[in-house]
């Protein structure tokens, strides 16, 4: 009779457990779900609150980029001496303030294109030394002239970087 009364509470017992254990699986799956929808929509809300920041970002990056050509910003940023010394002074300096105020930028950039960013920089920093350096700049409106016709025989180095940002920002769609 003993044997009997074993047998079944074992009949009770393994649906019981067999039960318990679907139950324990499928609240587990729930839970990762909800786990998952909850992180989905986190990101899409921050989506929806980062992306004009970071649009907006890219614009003040291919400003500064757009600022850097050499072409615009020998226009812009005029001669106040003869000196080719100075000019070239003023350049870089001019460079350096239109970089250092978008610095803050790169929070919201990849770091390829802050990367490419930064050489489109320092290339056309180096573009404006090695052009005072040739023998015939010997003044302002000469660097000037050189600097214009290497131009026209090349592209700027901010193109490339104007470029990636362009093909970038049209990725976040």
């Amino acid at each position: 009779m003993e044997a009997a009364k074993i047998f079944e509470l074992l009949l009770y017992a393994v649906p019981a457990l067999i039960t318990g254990m679907i139950a324990y699986y499928f609240f587990k799956e729930h839970t990762k779900n909800e786990d998952g929808r909850r992180r989905f929509l986190l990101h899409k809300d921050m989506q929806v609150n980062t992306l004009p920041i970071r649009l907006q970002a890219y614009e003040r990056i291919a400003l500064f980029l757009e600022r850097i050509n050499p072409t615009k910003l020998l226009v812009r940023v005029a001669p106040t001496s003869s000196s080719k010394e100075d000019y070239e002074s003023l350049l870089i300096q001019s460079i350096d303030q239109e970089f250092q105020h978008n610095l803050s930028q790169q929070i919201y950039l990849s770091d390829e294109c802050w990367n490419i960013t930064t050489a489109a920089k320092n290339a056309t920093i180096q573009l404006i030394r090695k052009a005072s350096l040739l023998e015939k700049t010997n003044s302002a409106n000469k660097l000037r002239e050189v600097v214009l016709t290497e131009m026209m025989e090349k592209r700027a180095p901010s193109d490339a970087a104007l470029a990636y940002i362009k093909k970038e920002v049209s990725d976040l769609w």
